[in-house]
């Protein structure tokens, strides 16, 4: 299922189909001069706080992929209000916090390429186990990656998305 591609943006074969991607940090942090990043950036693998007033938590919009039991990712960024933020920092790691946290609303913090705007888009953040990022569940609209998200991908899309951001250094 999951078998390589020739890409049509590089010429070269793939031995293996991408089914994740990601961003490091929420596209807010690109709007900092990099001079400034240090004194206004807190964050870790996970969770991000810019200038003491703008909380990130990171997170995976899993899309299932259709005729197969797996799962196409897309690794984001999502703000949260402060209180929400705080609530996920007192419950981090504990053993149950799945159980205790509710699903909290956030604006989706990263701009995923192969689709128009992202940013902005409602989502409820649903947390999981310690170890595991919170799935994040796009508000049901007509925006294509809610719709994806809904009615699942086909590898013909995903080989799509595998080319346009395949990186022809490697």
């Amino acid at each position: 299922m999951n078998n390589g591609f020739i890409c049509k943006s590089c010429g070269k074969y793939h031995d293996e189909l991408p089914m994740s991607y990601g961003s490091a940090v929420p596209d807010y942090f690109f709007d900092i001069p990099v001079d400034e990043q240090e004194s206004r950036v807190e964050m870790n693998d996970d969770l991000c706080i810019i200038d003491d007033k703008y909380f990130f938590i990171r997170g995976n919009i899993e899309i299932p992929v259709i005729d197969t039991n797996q799962k196409f990712i897309w690794d984001v960024w999502v703000s949260l209000s402060e209180e929400n933020f705080d609530k996920t920092n007192d419950f981090w790691e504990d053993p149950e916090r799945e159980k205790k946290l509710d699903p909290m609303f956030g604006w989706l913090s990263t701009d995923i390429p192969c689709y128009p705007d992202t940013i902005n888009l409602k989502t409820m953040v649903h947390t999981r186990t310690v170890g595991l990022c919170p799935v994040i569940e796009l508000e049901p609209t007509k925006h294509p990656l809610a719709v994806e998200q809904k009615e699942g991908i086909s590898i013909v899309r995903i080989k799509q998305i595998a080319e346009e951001l395949c990186d022809s250094e490697e």
